[in-house]
């Protein structure tokens, strides 16, 4: 078990190298769109797109020229989608400000790339499953793009091993990221974002020194009480999730079922990644394959390095 837990934090120490130091931050793009006349809007990038070339593609009766939207008697409802989703862009959101009611977001991405807009949402059930599937998928890149994310939770289950008390272990870490992503989202807690993110580098460097101990046969903190070092993380990697929701500008009024479906997704992805590694654990088991002697703490110390340089950059 432990060989092939080292050589999966190997084959993620070699995507790290790919990556920036912001690891699990999408590229997002938010444009505000505000109602001046019936049916006609101002539109600004609030958060401009990666790809300048990128912008979104409204209903077919609707007229784009930059900045203005007229959508005519029909009013602004109908397919909405964006160009440019994919390498330089993952996700755009647009926000509608209209002159009288609750301001509407829109998100979409490279899992949905086509939303319903509706002048009345909240009484269109097309709205109402567009919202749940975007967020679920929104959460499923989230933790899936996260390789910072996706190395602690294998280095937790290197260190905790397989049957409950790796269960166990997984749903402290779950428990802990739902209530921190949700007291973050709705604004109750807050932390700078790069501070932030230099804490979840930091939180691996401590998995891959727990791991090196471990190798010597010493007793650390996560071995005396894995479930409680699992859930501190979590309420930290939890804040870091909801970087995906708060920079999107979701409004008050959407956001709670925002928040519901984006942790369903984060879960999702959680899911499959373990079960994926305990896959290749069993299979591992019946092959009987051994990794040489000499590389058993060479991963561990490639991610403690990866992880200290990722925490530098983002200070």
């Amino acid at each position: 078990m432990r060989h092939v837990a080292l050589a999966l934090l190997a084959a993620l120490t070699v995507l790290t190298t790919l990556l920036p130091a912001r690891a699990h931050e999408a590229s997002m793009a938010v444009m505000t769109l505000r109602e001046v006349e019936p049916n006609r809007y101002v539109g600004h990038w609030t958060m401009p797109p990666a790809d300048i070339s990128a912008h979104p593609i409204f209903p077919e009766h609707c007229t784009w020229e930059m900045p203005q939207l007229d959508c005519g008697s029909r009013g602004l409802s109908g397919p909405l989608s964006f160009t440019g989703l994919g390498k330089n862009q993952s996700v755009a959101t647009i926000r509608v400000v209209p002159r009288e009611g609750d301001t509407q977001a829109y998100t979409v991405s490279v899992a949905k790339p086509v939303v319903t807009m509706a002048q009345n949402p909240g009484t269109n059930p097309a709205v109402w499953l567009d919202l749940a599937e975007t967020y679920v998928n929104l959460g499923i890149d989230h933790i899936l793009l996260g390789i910072d994310h996706l190395m602690f939770v294998l280095g937790l289950i290197w260190l905790v091993g397989r049957g409950w008390p790796l269960v166990r272990v997984i749903t402290a870490f779950t428990i802990g990221h739902s209530l921190s992503l949700g007291a973050a989202a709705f604004g109750i807690v807050g932390i700078p974002e790069r501070p932030l993110n230099a804490a979840i580098a930091l939180s691996i460097v401590f998995v891959g020194v727990e791991i090196v101990k471990l190798q010597r046969g010493q007793i650390g903190l996560t071995a005396r009480y894995p479930w409680t070092v699992a859930f501190g993380f979590g309420l930290l990697h939890g804040i870091g999730f909801a970087t995906a929701l708060t920079n999107l500008g979701i409004p008050q009024s959407t956001l709670p079922i925002a928040l519901l479906f984006f942790n369903v997704g984060v879960e999702i992805g959680q899911l499959a990644f373990v079960a994926a590694v305990l896959a290749l654990l069993w299979a591992h088991r019946q092959a009987n394959a051994l990794l040489p002697r000499w590389g058993a703490a060479m991963p561990a110390y490639v991610i403690g390095s990866i992880a200290s340089f990722w925490f530098l950059g983002r200070l």
